[in-house]
């Protein structure tokens, strides 16, 4: 897939080019972890810097936490061997493992589960019960690059309706799609009865519950796709397997550290992390395949 680097992706990887790092390829002295903001993004530098001195000091090296504005800058960042170390979703860790070799090496736990779901969410007094009753409908979702909120509800529906291509589904079978940028403001559009369903992570609904009192009032699941897998904490492939070993080692002993789970947990609202496969992503795969000439990683 051929990427596109934006002029400060660009800056920033001649950049960090130009400052260096000294020690071995494969054992740098100095170690690089990138994230992509869930939320504001001077937030989370300040967030996670505590994570990276205490990584520091378990590997007795430097440590750096760089906050992308993409995951598009995030894969493109580790494939240029810039950062070392990545929090990436599925979707994303798919692209990064295809393009350059990418490693997983963990993955999150959430509500004591490695895994979710998409859900449909419609009004609870729309009339709407079943998937089928969604054909000539209005679909809200976040972005066409979203894995929970268009890529797995998409293929599951084609898969269904025995439909051929994602554009029979946008544009035959439903009536209208909208992309509204994210899962809050997809349910939001179907609580405002802008859209007739909205396919989010499980579940939205907590997010909003304190500014729409009413919302599981209002917004009722009518079903859910397959388990998705939790993101990742991906490396590149130039890394000693030593040094591998001591990062995956250093990560699961925050299990043990209240402070670090709980600075994972208001980042990417992770309760806990646990070793990964590749293995285990293969279905994100098959879904990607499915789609790959449509949609690109944002």
């Amino acid at each position: 897939m051929k990427k596109f680097l934006t002029f400060a992706m660009v800056t920033l990887i001649m950049f960090l080019a130009a400052c260096g790092t000294s020690g071995d390829e494969g054992n740098p002295d100095e170690l690089v972890m990138g994230f992509v903001p869930s939320q504001d993004s001077d937030t989370i530098a300040e967030t996670v810097e505590p994570l990276a001195e205490e990584l520091s000091e378990i590997l007795g090296k430097d440590v750096d936490a760089l906050t992308m504005t993409t995951y598009n800058g995030l894969v493109e960042a580790m494939g240029s061997q810039q950062v070392h170390i990545g929090f990436i979703p599925a979707f994303g860790y798919v692209i990064a493992n295809e393009d350059y070799d990418v490693d997983v090496i963990l993955k999150s736990i959430r509500h004591g589960d490695s895994s979710y779901q998409a859900q449909y969410v419609v009004r609870s007094d729309s009339g709407i019960e079943t998937l089928e009753d969604l054909e000539g409908k209005i679909w809200a979702y976040a972005d066409a690059t979203s894995t929970s909120g268009f890529l797995f509800p998409a293929s599951q529906l084609m898969d269904k309706f025995d439909l051929e291509s994602q554009g029979d589904l946008t544009n035959n079978w439903f009536g209208d799609t909208v992309s509204v940028g994210g899962h809050d403001t997809a349910a939001i559009a179907v609580y405002d009865g802008d859209a007739d369903v909205a396919t989010t992570f499980d579940d939205v609904r907590d997010n909003l519950e304190e500014d729409y009192p009413d919302i599981f009032d209002e917004l009722t699941v009518i079903d859910y796709t397959d388990h998705i897998p939790n993101d990742t904490i991906s490396v590149i492939k130039e890394l000693d397997d030593d040094l591998v070993d001591e990062i995956r080692e250093a990560f699961l002993s925050f299990n043990e550290d209240e402070d670090m789970i709980q600075i994972m947990n208001d980042v990417y609202t992770w309760d806990a992390i646990e070793e990964a496969e590749h293995s285990e992503y293969d279905v994100v795969a098959e879904t990607y395949e499915r789609f790959r000439d449509e949609v690109t990683l944002d």
